[in-house]
């Protein structure tokens, strides 16, 4: 006779349900000490009906729950469940319930975000404390940025994004780019410095300038390169120049096929709007770094890119 033996064990396949789940729910709607919330399969026997038998459907992976738990110092008249249907033979893993923390709800950003038109007015430098990024310097009265209420607190603020993308982490070149691609207008987030850092510092004053938006100035204009006589043109404080410059048919801005064809249509990538400015009042103020690298050898210190400056008083123009 042969020996009896057990037949191996088998797990028993999984449990599958022919008919769709539907759950008995108990919300608390009060702030007073919270009785566990109950969710039960409607097969379920009643003697099984415990508190903790909903950690052990989790646990089963019988469904999957998120619940939002609001802070116990808000009070709301009904609570919310959103039941997610899952398989009865889903992979034994824990659900996890996670309640919103209260600071995802209110949470406060020090960041100002503007829509603006170019030219935007921003005199930018690049961040030297973390390396990376750009930092406004200065707020350029005639720019579309001066002309926003929120002017004063972008003094020292951080370019945080532009149109959406993150410019925080780029270098100098690479925001410019992205600032110069960009169409106009353009939404630009502004990290604003802390009330800390801003109180600590003398606030300097800004020197009033010379000609208010709208005077009339004269800008004498000089071609040598063409041998043609000076121009004398009647224009504004606060006109962009090298629009200035082009509305006049007898100024050449653009000499040459490869400056006519090749330029950027203002946007302050080619250089070739460059022309010397002689500011014999002392009104224009400094020109960019970013004036200064783009030109670099291709002219003196008294070099301008046209179309990122606007007319700020008298002055001498002399095409390259």
């Amino acid at each position: 006779y042969g020996s009896l033996t057990h037949p191996p064990h088998h797990p028993p396949p999984p449990l599958r349900s022919t008919h769709p789940l539907s759950f008995l729910t108990d919300f608390l709607t009060d702030n007073r000490r919270p009785n566990p919330t109950l969710l039960y399969h409607k097969h379920t026997p009643l003697k099984m009906k415990q508190p903790h038998f909903l950690n052990i459907l989790l646990a089963l992976g019988a469904f999957e729950a998120k619940a939002f738990v609001a802070p116990a110092s808000q009070k709301h008249k009904s609570s919310s469940l959103t039941i997610v249907d899952s398989p009865l033979a889903a992979p034994r893993h824990k659900r996890v319930i996670k309640p919103i923390s209260p600071t995802q709800l209110c949470s406060t950003s020090e960041t100002l975000s503007l829509q603006l038109e170019k030219p935007l007015g921003l005199i930018l430098e690049e961040d030297e404390e973390s390396g990376s990024g750009v930092i406004v310097t200065q707020v350029k009265e005639g720019g579309s940025a001066y002309n926003s209420p929120d002017a004063s607190k972008l003094i020292g603020s951080k370019i945080r994004t532009v149109t959406g993308k993150d410019v925080s982490s780029l270098s100098f070149d690479d925001v410019m780019d992205v600032i110069i691609g960009a169409d106009s207008p353009l939404n630009v987030e502004f990290s604003l410095k802390s009330t800390a850092t801003t109180a600590a510092p003398v606030e300097e004053k800004e020197e009033e300038p010379a000609y208010a938006i709208g005077t009339d100035v004269l800008i004498t204009v000089q071609q040598p390169e063409a041998n043609k006589p000076d121009i004398v043109l009647n224009a504004k404080v606060g006109d962009n120049l090298r629009k200035t410059l082009l509305n006049n048919k007898e100024i050449e801005l653009y000499r040459g096929l490869k400056k006519k064809l090749g330029n950027c249509g203002g946007g302050g990538q080619c250089g070739f709007c460059a022309v010397e400015l002689i500011d014999g009042e002392g009104c224009w103020g400094e020109r960019s770094d970013y004036e200064a690298q783009k030109i670099g050898k291709n002219g003196s210190d008294k070099c301008r890119l046209a179309c990122m400056n606007n007319i700020a008083g008298p002055a001498t123009v002399v095409t390259l």
